[in-house]
């Protein structure tokens, strides 16, 4: 169920709760499985790895220990599972057009004779549903997104109850309670070395690394971690002790999550997280507001985090291709810093219309979305820095009308693409006469929509000069009529309607 936590991101605490009958779902007699009472039941992976586990005391200390998670799992359960996030991307933008509309439009709609009171009171009712309807959306998320962090919280206080419970059993067989970690030897040498002399780089890469000790976030002064190339499946939350990171590479690995304490990396620049197999970024990278390159490429990242726009504002870089994406959040116009966005390989249907806000974008990739895109915002010329935009292998039919207003644009490619507008042959002759294809073409649709709106204006103005020199004429009439012959009836053919 989506309220039950990641077994391979809290293995512990998904150990303690699959042994607790209240948390695990009846199952009918003729579906478990045969079980020989003379043999124990096989251990699992982790119970191998953490043998105290099957300990009942320290069981029941971990029980005890993990009450607020069995009750907000519950309440969790009854809500439903967590709104993804085009979700929830949708209903804050939704959110927010809605209470625009609600603080300026009844105004406007109270002045206008035509709308009544109880039509005023319907369109109010139903903006409020709506608007009740996406707080819900976003409060449920919150609420998911709260959980998370609990279920960190949950994991760590249960691996502190390990760590003592083993302690305590070194200490009875009279091993001191020294812990002895299986790592790489250099490894061990390296992390000596950088806790007794302050270092600023450290370079473990390509070491075959399997794990990465927690005294690693201790190491003082660090400003580069290069971990790339190895064979890592997690990065320990001791990495937010390293204040001063500057550039993390964890590249090359075998990560399917990054650790929530990585928003901590507040003075960090340069992340490197690709050729891993993410599929999702934790919220809270968001918080990493110094990044200012940002490597995301060859992983299986669906969506990227909802917030990545409004709160990395410093990026200049953003690398997120090959992968699954389906659509980028619409904060990413707020990324005014953005100069190089590279984006193909994956599976956007389209551009959000504030895509057209980042004025410093000088690199564009969106090629090989295949047939998932098919056209572009229809601002797309307010990117007035562009120089490189790759768009082949799509389903584009035509360009942007504000195509031509591409002042920048140096290079361009729209290879393997259904174009219509503009045409092939211009195509062919290069980006110079696309651009001027396009502007011409801009102008005469510009030029005809002002033709349309003089001869609606000269229309109407003819009617109301036709209706008032009407309307004077019959007056004239009447009065007239009235003078040579009050006490008579009145001539019919003179009362009749010009």
């Amino acid at each position: 169920m989506a309220a039950d936590p990641n077994p391979k991101k809290f293995p512990v605490l998904s150990y303690v709760l699959a042994r607790l009958p209240s948390f695990t779902p009846a199952k009918s007699s003729s579906s478990a499985p045969a079980f020989d009472v003379e043999q124990p039941p096989p251990q699992s992976s982790i119970e191998i790895e953490m043998p105290h586990l099957a300990e009942p005391g320290v069981l029941a200390s971990m029980t005890k220990a993990i009450t607020d998670v069995a009750e907000t799992r519950s309440v969790l359960r009854t809500l439903g599972p967590r709104p993804d996030h085009e979700a929830v991307d949708r209903a804050r933008a939704k959110l927010n057009e809605i209470e625009g509309m609600l603080s300026e439009s009844f105004e406007d709609i109270a002045l206008t004779e035509a709308a009544g009171e109880d039509e005023i009171e319907k369109r109010r009712r139903e903006m409020d549903q709506e608007k009740t309807w996406c707080e819900s959306i976003l409060k449920l998320d919150e609420v998911h997104g709260s959980y998370e962090k609990l279920l960190s919280e949950a994991e760590e206080r249960l691996v502190r109850i390990y760590e003592f419970a083993e302690k305590k059993a070194k200490v009875e067989e009279g091993e001191g309670g020294v812990e002895e970690v299986e790592v790489n030897e250099e490894v061990v040498g390296i992390l000596r070395e950088a806790l007794a002399n302050p270092v600023e780089r450290v370079d473990l890469s390509g070491r075959k690394l399997s794990l990465l000790p927690e005294a690693f976030g201790r190491i003082q002064g660090l400003l580069v971690l290069n971990l790339s190339n190895n064979q890592l499946q997690a990065i320990p939350d001791s990495i937010a002790g390293l204040h001063g990171l500057v550039e993390l590479d964890v590249s090359g690995n075998l990560l399917e999550t990054l650790p929530d304490s990585i928003g901590l990396l507040s003075k960090l620049k340069i992340l490197n997280v690709s050729t891993n197999k993410l599929t999702a970024l934790p919220d809270s990278i968001c918080r990493c507001g110094s990044l200012v390159v940002l490597d995301v490429s060859f992983n299986r990242l669906t969506y990227l985090p909802t917030n990545i726009g409004s709160e990395l504002v410093n990026l200049e870089k953003l690398m997120i291709q090959y992968n699954k994406i389906r659509s980028l959040p619409s904060s990413i116009g707020e990324m005014r810093s953005l100069t190089y966005l590279d984006a193909h390989f994956n599976e956007l249907h389209g551009l959000p219309d504030s895509f057209v806000l980042l004025t410093n974008l000088e690199y564009l990739n969106l090629s090989s979305n295949f047939s998932d895109l098919k056209d572009l915002p229809s601002s797309f010329g307010d990117l007035i820095s562009l120089q490189k935009l790759d768009l082949s292998n799509n389903q584009i039919h035509a360009l942007p009308d504000t195509f031509g207003t591409l002042e920048s644009l140096v290079e361009l490619n729209v290879d393997q693409n259904p174009l219509v507008v503009p045409p092939v042959e211009v195509v062919n002759e290069g980006v110079v006469a696309v651009k001027m294809y396009m502007g011409k073409r801009r102008i005469t649709m510009l030029e005809e929509e002002e033709r349309r709106r003089v001869e609606e204006e000269m229309e109407q103005a003819n009617a109301g000069w036709l209706t008032r020199t009407t309307s004077k004429l019959k007056s004239y009439v009447s009065d007239v009529s009235e003078y040579l012959n009050p006490s008579s009836p009145r001539d019919p053919y003179l009362e009749r309607e010009l």
